[in-house]
């Protein structure tokens, strides 16, 4: 009982489909860890809750991975007075994504110039996009940070751009404290990420529904 009331419900249409379903997920956590990496080595700046992870990483000397991990966890702490439900895809985002990006920046090269980093910030961002598409179609529950907004946004009532302007809005201020990384990268990205996501993730969403029905039909 108490597991039911602390994780979402998997469903799926046929065991194929939540295999299918589960690659999707680790190969769409994987790429988002890269992604990271790229826009990491891009040197232009990062992310908000990057220029967090980044600022604390360099304050305690924890890897930047493993800071990402610890983010996470911490942020899924928060959502005990929320009340907010756990899915498969929610836990394996807080420990996959940090290692991800750690081998990533094990990888890839720090470019010699902006002319070099710029294009790989851009690269890493569309591919943020495409993979947060890829793990929110494959359907096993929301990102730490995603299920925080939604859990504010539902225990106060306030309009979701609000609640999500101010907790990035406090992140990257905490952040740039400590001394994490803030650019013109930042600024691409807190404009530019929204509308990446939102052509990539309904194409994506469509063809995994579509994918879903097709084997229900086999299945039948």
């Amino acid at each position: 009982m108490l597991l039911r009331a602390v994780l979402l419900p998997v469903a799926a249409t046929s065991r194929r489909d939540l295999v299918e379903r589960l690659v999707q997920l680790l190969v769409g956590l994987f790429l988002y860890g890269v992604a990271l990496g790229f826009m990491v080595r891009g040197s232009i700046g990062v992310s908000p809750w990057d220029v967090l992870a980044l600022g604390l990483a360099g304050q305690t000397g924890i890897g930047y991975g493993i800071m990402t991990v610890l983010i996470s966890i911490v942020v899924l702490v928060l959502w005990i007075p929320l009340r907010q439900r756990l899915g498969l895809g929610t836990v394996l985002n807080a420990l996959l994504v940090g290692p991800s990006a750690d081998l990533a920046l094990a990888v890839i090269p720090q470019p010699d110039s902006v002319w070099i980093g710029a294009p790989m910030f851009l690269f890493g961002m569309l591919l943020l996009a495409f993979a947060t598409g890829l793990y929110i179609a494959a359907d096993f529950g929301p990102g730490p940070r995603d299920g925080l907004m939604t859990g504010l946004v539902g225990r106060t009532g306030w309009p979701v751009w609000l609640v999500r302007t101010l907790i990035e809005g406090g992140v990257l201020l905490i952040g740039f404290l400590l001394g994490g990384p803030v650019g013109v990268g930042t600024v691409l990205f807190a404009f530019g990420i929204g509308p990446l996501i939102g052509w990539f993730l309904p194409r994506i969403t469509r063809r995994r529904a579509a994918r879903s029905r097709r084997l229900a039909v086999t299945r039948s």
